[in-house]
């Protein structure tokens, strides 16, 4: 990769950086179209955040930012401008610079994920959804499953009191959504996602009971550490449908590339220059 002194940035703001993948897949699709640009990993810790992010928007030569764990919630107060998309979810993973120099942002997992979903034919409208983890990403998921027209919404999440306040916001938004919480039992559902970080080390618990999955339950995940969790693997072992986590990733890169002003592109296109590895 050519990298000189015309190069554009686009910080990847997290904590911790070791399974980040989305370096491994814009910076090929930059290279295969020209486009003179890098996504740069910063391990950020979240006391230190509010200062980093002003400092790294201080640099002329910052397109933007990725946000991604642990604060993609906490972002959002230090923003000047956000989509509604944003108030929803309550959290933001993208952030741009504009020409007044202010900050804005949206979000973007949650398109990813239901895109992902209706490219494997799964039928969102009317489904009957679970969703474990109700932080950044889960929130997000829960925002655009509900813009998508899913039949109800099970939230769970340890932190009782993000996933109530997650459940009021659904709840303003669309009223007519049926919304439960503190529920994680898969059984009887279309959809269970896990959209909280377990799955990423080696010995945590399984996010949900997967001896109660049924056979006609799509999983998705979130985790991209691996690529079949021990969710996944479970799920599939239990003949479900899943979804891997870099998934919704591959999906929502095109939207992203929109949002900085890069050329964008379709996700077969993606994986096509992608080098992942795990």
């Amino acid at each position: 990769m050519h990298i000189d002194g015309l190069t554009q940035l686009i910080a990847h703001l997290g904590h911790p950086t070791h399974s980040f993948k989305a370096p491994m897949i814009y910076n090929p699709y930059f290279e295969s179209v020209g486009v003179n640009a890098v996504v740069v990993p910063m391990d950020c810790r979240a006391e230190d955040f509010p200062q980093v992010l002003r400092s790294v928007f201080a640099l002329d030569n910052v397109r933007g930012a990725l946000i991604t764990m642990p604060l993609k919630v906490s972002v959002v107060p230090l923003l000047d401008e956000v989509t509604p998309t944003v108030k929803v979810a309550g959290a933001c993973n993208a952030v741009r610079r504009g020409a007044s120099g202010r900050l804005a942002g949206d979000m973007f997992d949650g398109e990813g994920f239901v895109r992902g979903l209706r490219g494997k034919d799964f039928r969102v409208e009317g489904a009957q959804a679970l969703v474990v983890g109700c932080g950044g990403v889960g929130s997000a998921i829960a925002a655009s499953l509900a813009a998508a027209g899913v039949g109800s919404l099970a939230l769970f999440d340890v932190d009782a009191a993000a996933m109530d306040r997650l459940a009021a916001r659904l709840r303003e938004h669309y009223p007519a959504l049926r919304v439960t919480t503190g529920d994680r039992d898969p059984a009887g559902r279309d959809l269970a996602v896990n959209a909280s970080p377990l799955g990423m080390e080696p010995g945590d618990p399984l996010p949900m009971d997967a001896s109660r999955l049924e056979a006609r339950t799509f999983v998705g995940e979130v985790v991209m550490k691996t690529e079949t969790t021990p969710l996944l693997a479970a799920a599939q072992a239990r003949g479900c449908r899943v979804q891997v986590g870099t998934d919704m990733l591959f999906e929502m890169i095109p939207a992203y590339l929109e949002f900085f002003g890069f050329p964008t592109t379709d996700a077969q296109t993606l994986r096509s220059v992608a080098r992942v590895r795990y």
